[in-house]
């Protein structure tokens, strides 16, 4: 399984991934899941995955494959025109690659599923926020819903919906995320380190902050520790049960 998480807000973009894959519990491999494509000045565009590693793994290298050499290899997510246009161009990619998969003696197209999500900005468009199904179809994060998670979803999302505000500055959005994977990294053996972060500042057309966030981090392991032993302070002021 997985953990991904990419954040909308007002200042940009935040994305985080987890790197473990595993086919059973003695059979566990860690593999990138976050990638990038950047044109200074022009567009910047992630894209995290979860899912059928074979699947996103193919789907990773036909786009950096016809991104290699623009107008020979099409169609390329180097020139697509809009983050929407990307977003059709992944889906796509990924509907042809489970496709040809499938017709190479497998029956059911569901064991080679995949689930994307794809962010960036290209000029002169606003950053953008995307994640991408199996069938190739995509939603857009809006103020209602502005933050996408795939994979392991279901243990860091409290801290997400209680914490998130379009208002967040970059290192308290990064704070949040790390509580949401650390309580996701404690409740599911699926998910494991190291973390990969990437920050996108809105019209700066760059990478912002790129760290791979490791078990021995200090920071990571100051959060780890604090979140629990603030939880617990905070439980004690609450008032007794009633035992009577």
């Amino acid at each position: 399984m997985t953990y991904c998480v990419g954040l909308r807000m007002k200042r940009g973009l935040v994305f985080m991934s987890d790197t473990r894959t595993n086919a059973g519990v003695d059979n566990i491999s860690t593999f990138r899941k976050m990638h990038s494509w950047c044109v200074p000045g022009e567009r910047l565009i992630t894209l995290m995955t979860a899912g059928n590693l074979a699947t996103t793994q193919a789907v990773v290298s036909v786009l950096e494959e016809r991104s290699k050499a623009i107008g020979e290899r099409n169609p390329s997510i180097l020139e697509q025109p809009s983050m929407f246009q990307v977003a059709r161009l992944v889906g796509a990619t990924l509907r042809e690659v489970i496709s040809e998969h499938s017709q190479q003696g497998q029956a059911a197209d569901s064991a080679f599923g995949a689930t994307i999500i794809v962010g960036g900005q290209i000029d002169p468009g606003p950053p953008r926020l995307f994640m991408i199904y199996s069938e190739g179809n995509f939603i857009e994060a809006s103020e209602d819903t502005p933050f996408f998670q795939i994979g392991e979803t279901k243990y860091g999302r409290p801290m997400l919906l209680r914490g998130f505000s379009e208002d967040l500055t970059f290192p308290d959005a990064i704070k949040l995320l790390l509580v949401s994977f650390d309580s996701t990294l404690k409740a599911n053996l699926s998910v494991g380190m190291p973390f990969d972060l990437q920050t996108y500042v809105a019209d700066s057309y760059q990478i912002g902050h790129e760290d791979r966030i490791t078990r021995d981090n200090p920071y990571y392991n100051e959060i780890s520790e604090g979140w629990g032993r603030a939880l617990r302070d905070a439980l004690g002021q609450l008032p007794p049960y009633d035992m009577d």
